[in-house]
């Protein structure tokens, strides 16, 4: 399924953490957890899947050798969630709580 983008400012997909983002310049995003880093460290993203630049793109097999830099901000917690698990008839439930913390990053150039 395609979708329409309209605004031509370029753009990037990367993979990381198990997931793909699409990525403008001066983006700030939640990823998975990258490691051990400092504030203010400069992230290089290489597994590139796809960049588009307004006039042409170019799909990586899989990826297309470009690298995304980006600055690490520090690390963030996403929002509380409640797992309840529940058995009829036994007088059995158990309630659960996550946070899942993440890395913050901000994306400099593609």
């Amino acid at each position: 399924m395609a979708t329409e983008t309209k605004s031509s400012a370029p753009f990037a997909v990367i993979a990381t953490g198990g997931k793909q983002y699409i990525v403008h310049a001066g983006d700030v995003l939640q990823v998975e957890l990258l490691g051990d880093h400092k504030e203010g460290d400069k992230i290089e993203f290489d597994s590139v899947l796809m960049t588009d630049d307004g006039t042409s793109s170019k799909i990586g097999t899989p990826t297309t050798g470009t690298k995304v830099m980006a600055t690490y901000l520090g690390e963030e917690k996403g929002k509380k969630l409640t797992i309840v698990r529940y058995k009829a008839k036994s007088n059995r439930d158990r309630r659960l709580g996550h946070r899942q913390h993440y890395a913050e990053v901000k994306i400099d150039s593609i």
